[in-house]
């Protein structure tokens, strides 16, 4: 019966000093070594190892394959149409409420119930999570 208590005692002495260990709190001694490793001196960015002739003709870091190569940068004929277009920017749905319905090109139209059906669920979730 002692033996019982004494392992009781023992395991609840060893997780308070567990707990100790993991939330101590350390402060910092004072400044940084010079040279250490957080200094700013290395966080400087690094020369470039890669000439400008082969940043300017290939697309570096594009390759997902092990024995690939990077893939060359081709002429701006060579690509679909619709990749220039990912960039432009798209109109927010304030703007669209803002506008007549009937009047909208359908990629508008069709932005505008795709984006009018999030804010309702949007709205919806919150009412029912208020209550």
């Amino acid at each position: 019966m002692a033996m019982n208590h004494f392992r009781l005692i023992r395991s609840i002495t060893i997780s308070k000093e567990a707990i100790g260990v993991v939330c101590r709190r350390t402060y910092s001694s004072g400044k940084a070594k010079k040279g250490s490793k957080g200094s700013a001196a290395s966080d400087a960015p690094k020369a470039s190892i890669l000439s400008k002739e082969v940043k300017s003709t290939t697309v570096v870091g594009a390759n997902i394959l092990k024995d690939g190569a990077d893939p060359q940068i081709l002429p701006d004929s060579e690509y679909p149409e619709w990749l220039w277009h990912l960039i432009d920017k798209r109109t927010a749905l304030s703007e669209l409420r803002r506008k007549n319905i009937e009047t909208l090109p359908y990629e508008d139209l069709k932005r505008f119930v795709k984006l009018d059906n999030r804010a309702r669920i949007k709205e919806n979730n919150s009412i029912k999570a208020k209550n």
